[in-house]
């Protein structure tokens, strides 16, 4: 058994730690409330242009434009988006495993990678998967020109032709205990399935609208994936640090109970030694 002092230090050590882990805790939970309000706004937005976009397309039936020409399936490109940190759980793990069972399931075409965070972007790169582009040090708070550079890189690959489809990869946040990895049609860009009964008059013309709405729909769904994983990151960073706290504090339990033992049994060896040592005296 371990002596007291040793005890003692240990002790001390995972102290220090759970102190770190409920201020880590704090902060997250401090972080989140400001990511859910984003998460929150931005929904209304990103699903009001994909509904005007739907009319746009079902309106003029003949448009042609770079983001909804569809042709063979050579080559999928898939935005992935990680965190830049760690300490927070399974969400980079369960992205980085659902990516990879993707890819295991599309062997039969090309694939290429759009990396944006530090953590995805180091898994993939150290495994020689083919990583088209990759963006990191987006902080805790995304926004639109961040979201407008990713969006502007995937549509110049794809519009090249080195991509055929693009999906989006990230973790939708559901609530501060539930994340899901959630992967999302983005390229060529295609209208909803939902009908509208309601007829609307388009000024100035669909073809000159859909120039413009296009590229500012990618860029509103890169945008709100950004969010909800920023969301979904620090919901599973709260978690995390929560269950390292809790951890800390039954090891704490324990080691103080270890300690108690150990000055227990040097107090009896002690009171025997006395009580021998009286006894070889008589």
């Amino acid at each position: 058994m371990a002596g007291v002092r040793d005890i003692r230090r240990r002790i001390r050590s995972v102290s220090n730690m759970q102190q770190i882990t409920r201020a880590m805790k704090t902060i997250a939970a401090a972080k989140l409330r400001k990511a859910q309000r984003n998460v929150i706004a931005s929904r209304p937005y990103t699903k009001q242009i994909q509904d005007v976009l739907s009319r746009l397309v079902k309106a003029e039936i003949g448009v042609e434009h770079p983001l909804l020409a569809k042709r063979p399936v050579q080559k999928v490109g898939y935005i992935v988006i990680t965190s830049d940190r760690g300490l927070c759980g399974g969400f980079n793990a369960n992205l980085i495993r659902l990516t990879q069972e993707i890819i295991e399931e599309k062997r039969d075409v090309e694939v290429g990678l759009v990396a944006v965070g530090r953590k995805g972007n180091e898994y993939f790169n150290k495994r020689q998967y083919p990583v088209l582009a990759q963006f990191t040090g987006l902080g805790d708070n995304p926004d639109y020109n961040q979201a407008s550079r990713i969006a502007e890189e995937t549509i110049k690959l794809y519009t090249a032709g080195e991509l055929d489809e693009v999906y989006l990869i990230y973790s939708k946040f559901i609530t501060v205990l539930m994340q899901e990895p959630t992967v999302v049609k983005v390229l060529p860009i295609e209208p909803s399935a939902e009908e509208s009964s309601e007829e609307y008059i388009f000024e100035p013309s669909p073809e000159q609208m859909l120039e413009r709405l296009l590229p500012s729909y990618l860029k509103s769904q890169i945008f709100s994936a950004l969010l909800e994983s920023k969301a979904s990151e620090l919901g599973a960073q709260m978690t995390a640090m929560d269950s390292a706290t809790e951890n800390a504090k039954e090891m704490i339990e324990k080691l103080t109970l270890a300690m108690n033992r150990a000055r227990q049994a040097a107090i009896t060896t002690e009171i025997s030694e006395i009580v021998g040592g009286a006894a070889a005296l008589e």
